[in-house]
């Protein structure tokens, strides 16, 4: 649990807390450096890790070489490898014994009865045992392409938050006040943007009652999130304008920063050199001066749960 902020608000004023959440820890060792570095000498409080990434154990040493930082666990069922035994896992597979697709693909097969409830938890749930074993204690759940957002996956990722004493997990509602703030500056690639806010729509559909339900649960959640329709796409000037408009309560912004290396070039991702981009905002001096001047509590979900 960590809380790293400038100045305080004052008496009777509401306060505004910030989690800026780096995903893919664990994806290369270029993109654990980035966010350790974006963690240090930026606003980045919190990270989540890929128990099935490439370099896993790379992630949990850039974990241990960073204390403050709050590191979650990055639920995967879309890229990679299982960490259950591959006989158990059978229904989330393709022939090569690796994960078979994404959001989608998942949401597709689920309506045809050709995904494994159950299976899902099992991966799941060695997915979390891992990250435990190497001796971290998940601040948090979240989803690799918000994949625990899907009907049915959300209750099981909440089952298992509570079985491993997690206090937090990630609710990828986004705001649409925040969607607009951080598209400022945005001129490139806007393809790409109104598809993923169309994406964000989509998820607000399917799972508009998520942060209903954690609360049931007794799992705490940020107020707002925001950083899918911007996904691979931040700017300087949409992120300062996103800390100028944060609204009060805890806000989540997700994102992706790391350095571009041999391996990730290699990867079948999109979000390449836009990693570095990401971390040149982050780690902006004009970014960190601002979110203190503002008085706004830079946090991570150890600090949400331990607040409920």
């Amino acid at each position: 649990m960590s809380e790293r902020t400038g100045e305080h608000a004052g008496a009777g004023q509401a306060v505004k807390n910030l989690i800026v959440n780096a995903d893919d820890l664990g994806w290369t060792d270029g993109v654990n450096r980035g966010i350790v570095e974006a963690f240090r000498h930026g606003i980045v409080t919190s990270t989540s890790l890929l128990a099935n990434g490439a370099v896993f154990a790379g992630g949990v040493e850039a974990a241990r070489s960073a204390p403050g930082l709050g590191v979650g666990v990055h639920l995967n069922l879309s890229d990679g490898p299982p960490v259950a035994n591959r006989e158990s896992v059978t229904s989330l597979l393709n022939d090569g014994g690796e994960f078979a697709g994404g959001p989608e693909s998942l949401l597709l097969r689920r309506a045809r009865r050709g995904l494994s409830l159950e299976e899902v938890e099992t991966e799941w749930e060695a997915q979390i045992q891992k990250v435990r074993d190497a001796g971290i204690a998940p601040t948090h759940l979240d989803g690799h392409k918000h994949v625990h957002m899907l009907p049915g996956l959300f209750e099981i990722a909440l089952r298992l938050a509570k079985r491993h004493d997690i206090g937090a997990i990630r609710v990828s509602l986004e705001a649409s006040s925040l969607r607009a703030a951080l598209s400022s500056g945005s001129r490139q690639h806007t393809a790409v943007v109104m598809k993923q806010g169309v994406q964000a729509r989509g998820l607000k559909l399917l799972a508009r009652d998520a942060r209903e339900q954690a609360e049931h649960a007794g799992i705490s959640t940020a107020d707002h999130f925001c950083g899918i329709a911007q996904t691979g796409e931040l700017t300087l000037e949409g992120v300062a304008q996103l800390v100028k408009s944060l609204p009060d309560g805890t806000t989540e912004l997700m994102c992706h920063p790391g350095y571009v290396d041999a391996a990730l070039r290699t990867t079948e991702t999109r979000l390449q050199d836009s990693r570095q981009s990401e971390l040149q905002i982050l780690t902006d001096t004009g970014i960190r001066n601002l979110v203190a001047s503002l008085g706004i509590r830079l946090i991570d979900y150890g600090f949400v749960a331990q607040e409920a």
